[in-house]
């Protein structure tokens, strides 16, 4: 069995080599440019909400718990619309920096998860296309099956988790190159 230290090599570049896809993905083609729409006459809106300072979090609207959400009131409350679970964000620019940097962590982060199940599972001088399946399988899992939640339970577009998981399978094939290419 190896350690997980001992794969650092394949765990950092390949995490450099999803951090570059992903840029790829995102601000060359353009593969996820509709994934957020609009609203409709947005200064309105804004202009509506701001008065409320709604500090930073995850709502849902109407709010409600499991006992409630049968109540003729509640159903009613659905009815009249709008439905919504909205995510506010503290009003400062974006800072892509850290989010970046977040990006490559959590790269790191799936690198290691696929290093832990290869090295508890092949050995040294695995083929490569024995360590290509199984360290491709973990990271695709690692990108892609938690979206999947987003869809399921809070109505994200299936457009989005589909076009996230296109980018999961890709992430997974060049985590999965990268293993197998460096496997000890």
């Amino acid at each position: 069995m190896m350690t997980v230290l001992s794969l650092w090599l394949p765990i950092l570049l390949a995490a450099v080599a999803v951090f570059l896809a992903s840029s790829v993905i995102h601000m060359v083609i353009g593969f996820h440019k509709n994934d957020m729409k609009a609203i409709p006459d947005e200064r309105r809106v804004a202009d509506a909400l701001r008065p409320f300072a709604i500090p930073p979090g995850d709502y849902f609207m109407p709010h409600g718990h499991a006992k409630e959400m049968h109540t003729p009131e509640y159903v009613q409350k659905t009815k009249e619309g709008p439905v919504a679970i909205l995510t506010v964000l503290p009003n400062e620019p974006a800072n892509m920096g850290r989010s970046l940097g977040l990006w490559f962590v959590y790269s790191l982060v799936v690198g290691a998860v696929a290093a832990y199940v290869a090295g508890a599972t092949l050995s040294i001088g695995a083929a490569y296309g024995e360590v290509f399946r199984v360290v491709a399988a973990v990271a695709f899992a690692g990108y892609s099956l938690a979206v999947l939640q987003a869809s399921i339970w809070w109505g994200r577009s299936w457009g989005y988790t589909v076009r996230t998981m296109v980018d999961g399978l890709i992430y997974g094939l060049l985590t999965g190159g990268v293993f197998g290419w460096l496997w000890p």
